[in-house]
């Protein structure tokens, strides 16, 4: 058995705790849309989210392609689909039907179209019943996944690869894949960009992004492109040491790129100027595959290291994420009656979210029947040695095996 992985491992665990601070701050950033806004919502947040927004779910599906080949190691792609399924799909219509629903109320009774009194909104809800236009995000079906669509796309994308894995592993496919690991300097940062820049002409004027899985053509383009790079990425040492070689040049053109996006947004937004809007997102896909080089980069120059909280956060952070939203906004109906203010309420919800989701995680954890629900194996021996594989997101860690070794992932 190879080293262990460990800036892959704790990439990813930081990738899914950004995700719930974005959340956190959705409910305070002015003008954008989200389940419930905070009557302290501010406009300067907008840059700084923005700059997050760009990549922050390209990375987490990067992440989950690179995963992918460890998971796939020595499966058979029936073998694949089953055990992925299985991991996905169970979180998915546990978190539906029993974590979800309180957002979908809360969002109905704060826009004034559901009557306050969880029970009977549930009773409605699970058979599906129609609501009021516009009481809910996802209302037009009766029911809605939220924050777990991540989760449904990433099982179409598994099954799809997966599928695919007899082309990916042949001449052709292996070829391809050496290609792209091969890439080095101005190649690197150039080449992958220009699938994305080809969506953003194509397809993201006409599907704008919905998160519904069936009218999302954009979003699969770039979602599905950047899973299948995490997967040709791997673990090729040449590719991340040349990723670790980069890494100053990668930030600069990160932080020049977002520079010249904002500031070309901000005047296309006051001069109403329509036509700039898909030479924007043109800028933007290459902001955000620099980005992604830096964030790879860095991560494997800094850490690469056995952290002390990283076989916690392995095992933790899939419950988070399935909890996670679920939590923030109970909390923002329990502070809302507090009026706590602009600093009080924002650092008070951060570390109830956190504190919340890692209690309700450890009893999880602690229960073997709890553990499928939330995408955890069913039983871990006491005995598992740190450098086990952990499964946190039903995604292998990044113990990296010889071609002879057999993948145990569950």
């Amino acid at each position: 058995m190879s080293p262990r992985r460990h800036d892959i491992d704790a990439l990813r665990a930081l990738a899914f705790a950004l995700v719930i601070l974005y959340h956190v701050a959705m409910f305070y950033v002015a003008d954008w849309h989200w389940h419930l806004k905070s009557p302290h919502a501010a406009e300067w947040l907008q840059a700084p989210m923005r700059a997050l927004n760009l990549w922050r779910m390209d990375l987490v599906f990067l992440i989950s392609g690179l995963a992918f080949g460890l998971v796939a190691r020595g499966q058979t792609p029936a073998g694949l689909i089953r055990q992925r399924s299985l991991r996905l799909l169970l979180p998915l219509a546990f978190g539906m039907a029993v974590v979800v629903p309180y957002q979908a109320y809360a969002q109905g009774v704060a826009n004034g179209l559901i009557a306050p009194g969880f029970g009977a909104f549930l009773l409605r809800y699970h058979p599906g019943s129609r609501w009021p236009a516009g009481a809910f995000d996802g209302w037009e079906v009766g029911i809605t996944w939220n924050h777990l669509w991540y989760l449904a796309y990433l099982w179409v994308y598994t099954v799809v690869l997966a599928l695919l894995l007899p082309l990916a592993e042949s001449d052709v496919g292996q070829r391809l894949r050496q290609a792209f690991a091969r890439l080095r300097g101005a190649r690197l940062v150039v080449v992958p960009v220009l699938p994305l820049a080809l969506y953003s002409v194509l397809l993201w004027p006409h599907f704008p992004p919905t998160h519904d899985l069936v009218q999302d053509a954009w979003l699969h383009a770039v979602y599905f492109t950047v899973f299948v790079y995490g997967y040709w990425i791997g673990l090729d040492a040449g590719l991340w040491a040349e990723l670790v070689h980069q890494r100053w040049r990668t930030l600069g053109l990160a932080l020049g790129l977002l520079v010249l996006y904002l500031g070309l947004l901000g005047l296309a937004q006051q001069h109403s100027v329509r036509a700039a809007r898909l030479p924007l997102r043109v800028l933007a896909d290459a902001y955000l595959w620099a980005a992604l080089l830096a964030i790879l980069g860095w991560a494997h120059h800094r850490l690469n290291r056995p952290w002390s909280w990283l076989r916690w956060a392995n095992a933790s952070v899939y419950p988070w994420y399935v909890l996670h939203q679920t939590v923030i906004i109970v909390l923002v109906v329990v502070f809302s009656p507090w009026h706590l203010g602009p600093v009080a309420e924002p650092v008070l919800l951060v570390a109830g979210t956190v504190a919340l989701c890692w209690g309700i995680t450890a009893v999880v954890q602690r229960v073997w029947w709890l553990r499928p629900l939330f995408g955890l194996a069913r039983n871990v021996p006491n005995s598992t040695p740190a450098s086990a594989l952990h499964k946190g997101t039903g995604e292998a860690s990044a113990v990296v095996h010889d071609r002879a070794a057999r993948t145990t992932s569950p």
